[in-house]
């Protein structure tokens, strides 16, 4: 844990600045071009190629920068959980004790109110995952499970009928795209996945579909897409870098505003002392909340 305050005292100020953008990348490899210019004359894409390489090393630095700082707040964050999360969950069932305890000797409404809220949020139903497994999606039941819960018969999926238009149109297409007219290995394959689609739009009776397929079998295979040159390969590959970088940028300062962070930069040192401290008053709240309940108690 002795590196963590190193990581926690600024990854985004310390590392950030490790990573340059490509304007500023290719004033790095201004003295490599001198050089080339003085021998033979170079490729157009050399100096691409060099920023790209320099480009990837400063992203790959500071890929290892802000993995390194985030082992750390990861791994403080657990040390933290398992020294004070008992004291946590013990100052909480207190709480919840003594407004119980002062509900019971008070009678009043409000106070009644508060304690069973504070039970509740206290104790989450058990098991919900378990329970509600296979019953419940992100829409809400299943429909088979809101049936059997109301007592009502689950209904058998619809049959599908298609349309006399539907039925034309799949006869056609399937007469015009069959993978059996095709004497090539390429056409061969893409008449047998268009076909795929056809017979799913068919079984669904989808019309429209199948009229869009039809539209799309009569305007021809889409011609080879032209691939990009080289220079234009390159600047893709800069740009990428670029976002990569912006992404990386932003979870180093979610990091670094987080709560655990804050917590290793007031130690950056000695975290574990730290958590001793926070422990020490924590069982000091301990200690106070118990003298508060017992005399609750001693009152009824």
């Amino acid at each position: 844990m002795g590196s963590a305050g190193g990581a926690g005292g600024g990854c985004g100020v310390a590392y950030a600045g490790r990573v340059t953008t490509p304007e500023a990348e290719q004033g790095g490899v201004a003295g490599a071009d001198r050089a080339t210019s003085e021998g033979a004359a170079a490729r157009p894409e050399e100096r691409l190629e060099r920023a790209v390489r320099a480009a990837e090393q400063a992203l790959i630095d500071y890929e290892i920068a802000v993995e390194t700082f985030r082992v750390e707040v990861e791994n403080f964050s657990r040390l933290h959980e398992q020294r004070l999360g008992p004291l946590y969950a013990r100052l909480e069932e207190l709480d919840v004790r003594i407004a119980e305890a002062r509900a019971a000797r008070t009678g009043d409404p409000e106070d009644l109110r508060r304690a069973r809220e504070a039970r509740a949020d206290l104790q989450p139903i058990p098991g919900v995952e378990e329970l509600l497994h296979g019953w419940m999606d992100g829409e809400g039941l299943f429909p088979e499970a809101g049936a059997m819960l109301t007592d009502q018969p689950v209904r058998p999926p619809q049959r599908v009928r298609p349309s006399e238009e539907a039925r034309r149109l799949y006869r056609e297409l399937a007469r015009k795209a069959h993978p059996d007219l095709a004497q090539e290995a390429d056409e061969r394959e893409r008449r047998e996945e268009f076909i795929t689609r056809v017979n799913a739009a068919y079984a669904r009776g989808a019309e429209d579909e199948l009229r869009e397929l039809a539209e799309e079998w009569a305007a021809g295979p889409r011609p080879p897409e032209q691939r990009p040159s080289a220079a234009e390969e390159l600047y893709a590959r800069l740009e990428w870098l670029a976002q990569r970088k912006e992404l990386l940028t932003h979870v180093a300062k979610q990091l670094e505003d987080s709560a655990i962070a804050a917590m290793l930069r007031l130690a950056p040192d000695d975290p574990d002392r730290l958590l001793e401290e926070i422990a020490e008053q924590l069982r000091g709240d301990v200690a106070g909340r118990e003298a508060q309940l017992a005399s609750l108690l001693a009152e009824e």
